[in-house]
């Protein structure tokens, strides 16, 4: 496993357009819909809950111009360009929380960041699609049965993903930041950075986000880790959220995490609240994928 981290080195020349469609994205605006989203809202044991939250995000993605429709059993809400002329990037987010737990970092500091992207990107004609998926607290159910049936599809096809999960809990209090255990690597104990995992078919997506955060969000700390020879199958921390079905189909995905437990302390507990994200953290995350996914659309169009 290597560890990589975005640097001044690594900066390019960024164009004008993106910086514009970045500062779309406002702190005020990612408050308000996690306090939206963050009410207890598990598929069985709130499902009114479950499907508002559902309903409402589809709303909003279909308001801002995206062909938006309810995918399988478990309520993915799916929303894609209207004109698809090739592969998308997709960027998603899961919607459901754990039974009881409002879950503002887990998930809807994810499902924000989405929708902030998803805004930011629809004055653009660009090949972006976005997901926000159910049932990841019940072993990933609903971004498999995605993946199973995009994959069944003749389009779109997805060329890469960026799968969004706890991207706003952040901390610069030393000893904030803990290292998983039995990961060969070594992190900062200072919690304030995003965390980006890829797996050996991702290798390029790192390397272009950490290019995009060098560019446009230097003064955002970034790591990615990067695991080698499959070593995933031996560290089940890594195989986690809604990035694992994509990896088993071999399409190109990096999950972007605060790095849930081993940094938030309400992970999984009623104490997760919005009161307690860091908005200003939260919009720099999301202000780097509207950078990354419109720096990807551009690199297709060249």
């Amino acid at each position: 496993m290597l560890t990589k981290r975005a640097s001044a080195r690594l900066a390019r020349t960024p164009l004008p357009e993106i910086a514009k469609a970045m500062a779309l994205v406002s702190s005020a605006d990612l408050r308000a819909w996690v306090e939206k989203i963050a009410v207890p809202r598990h598929f069985i044991m709130e499902p009114d809950e479950n499907e508002r939250v559902a309903l409402w995000t589809a709303s909003q993605l279909q308001g801002w111009g995206y062909h938006v429709e309810l995918q399988g059993h478990w309520r993915n809400v799916v929303a894609m360009p209207e004109k698809i002329s090739g592969p998308v990037t997709l960027v998603g987010a899961h919607y459901d929380s754990v039974g009881g737990c409002a879950g503002a970092d887990d998930n809807a500091s994810a499902v924000a960041a989405m929708l902030g992207c998803a805004r930011a990107c629809s004055r653009r004609e660009a090949q972006i699609g976005f997901v926000a998926f159910n049932r990841e607290e019940d072993g990933l159910l609903g971004s498999q049965d995605f993946v199973e049936w995009i994959e069944s599809r003749h389009e779109p096809k997805v060329a890469q993903a960026h799968v969004l999960e706890m991207v706003g809990f952040a901390s610069d209090k030393p000893g904030s930041q803990q290292t998983p255990g039995g990961l060969p690597v070594k992190i900062p104990d200072t919690g304030n950075f995003l965390g980006l995992l890829v797996n050996k078919d991702s290798n390029e997506l790192l390397d272009e986000v950490l290019a995009c955060a060098s560019t446009y969000s230097p003064q955002l700390a970034v790591i990615g880790l990067r695991v080698t020879l499959g070593l995933e199958r031996h560290f089940p921390v890594l195989l986690r959220s809604d990035h694992a079905p994509f990896w088993a189909r071999r399409i190109p995905a990096t999950m972007w995490t605060d790095t849930s437990e081993f940094r938030n302390p309400y992970y999984h507990q009623p104490g997760d609240k919005p009161r307690t994200l860091n908005y200003d953290f939260l919009q720099a995350v999301t202000q780097l994928l509207v950078a990354c996914v419109l720096e990807e659309s551009e690199t297709k169009k060249s």
